[in-house]
């Protein structure tokens, strides 16, 4: 146990789980809140690994090339729309199923980073600053559990925002009709296709930021292990969330805690089971997902024109 961790004693694990949690959460958040977007409107996106690590490599590019992180922000939104926008249009022709288009997108996506990536694996590019909330303490450990980057609080801005829009906004109840009933929404006169198409946009461009989190700021580099599985983990949230907004902020915050316990005992001393406790979110991602689909237990809240719901 470092120096640090011995005047702190045991309330060094709890605070170095209260910060990893906040930076953790963050990519799981920016995508579980996208995710959710494009489900209320019907349609299910696999692909948001593939996107969201293009959104990683896109912005670590950019960075890279013009000096500005903030650029590289955008540039990711941007591409995560784009493949969003791809989704979208393949799945609105007819006799397509989402969930294979979705796999399909994830595999082209991964596979492009990869390869318009490898210039980027060395050079290090300007990374996002944080919020430094813990200026206050001398500590160390309590500096870096107050050091936020600002993605974080945007994120949870959105989850409040959704949470209103998704009840009371016209666009919002639109989004929910044509989630539940295609026939219902035409028969109201919605254009169903283009409300799923701005749907799944913006479930990509928010899937694109948080994978620039990754490359930017937390772990903040770019090579190819660089989202662990986190989109796919995004799906299951989402329905862990029972697609709500700010369920999906404290089901994000839970996973969050989850990864981050592994490196706060090891910062903490505490070695042994530490690959154990890393594969945390992965167990957990499991344990949902068996809950998720016990007869047992319905898919309440659901859209009914999701797949997984027929």
């Amino acid at each position: 146990m470092n120096e640090t961790a011995q005047t702190l004693g045991l309330w060094s694990i709890p605070l170095a789980v209260i910060g990893g949690a906040i930076r953790v959460s963050t990519p799981f958040l920016l995508v579980s809140l996208g995710e959710c977007i494009t489900e209320k409107s019907g349609r299910i996106n696999l692909g948001l690994e593939g996107i969201l690590v293009m959104g990683a490599m896109a912005a670590y590019g950019t960075s890279l090339a013009t000096g500005s992180p903030w650029i590289g922000l955008w540039v990711a939104a941007l591409v995560g729309a784009a493949f969003g926008l791809l989704h979208a249009a393949l799945c609105s022709l007819k006799k397509v199923n989402d969930i294979a288009i979705g796999i399909a997108i994830m595999m082209f996506g991964t596979g492009l980073a990869f390869f318009l990536g490898k210039p980027y694996i060395q050079p290090k590019a300007p990374n996002l600053p944080a919020i430094e909330l813990g200026a206050w303490s001398d500590s160390p450990p309590v500096q870096a559990a107050l050091a936020i980057n600002p993605l974080f609080p945007a994120g949870i801005a959105l989850a409040i925002f959704l949470h209103w829009a998704f009840r009371n906004t016209a666009w919002g109840l639109k989004l929910r009709v044509v989630g539940d009933s295609g026939d219902a929404a035409l028969a109201l006169g919605i254009r169903v296709l283009r409300m799923r198409v701005v749907a799944t946009m913006l479930g990509g461009a928010l899937s694109g930021l948080g994978g620039a989190f990754l490359s930017l700021y937390y772990p903040g580099s770019w090579n190819e292990a660089l989202s662990s599985g986190q989109g796919l983990m995004a799906v299951a949230l989402v329905i862990f969330a029972r697609w709500e907004p700010i369920r999906c902020l404290w089901a994000a915050l839970l996973f969050g805690g989850a990864g981050a316990l592994g490196p706060a005992l090891q910062a903490a001393g505490i070695s042994s089971g530490y690959h154990l406790f890393n594969a945390a979110p992965y167990v957990l991602t499991l344990v949902i997902l068996i809950a998720s689909c016990s007869p047992k237990r319905s898919l309440q809240g659901a859209p009914g024109e999701l797949s997984l719901t027929r």
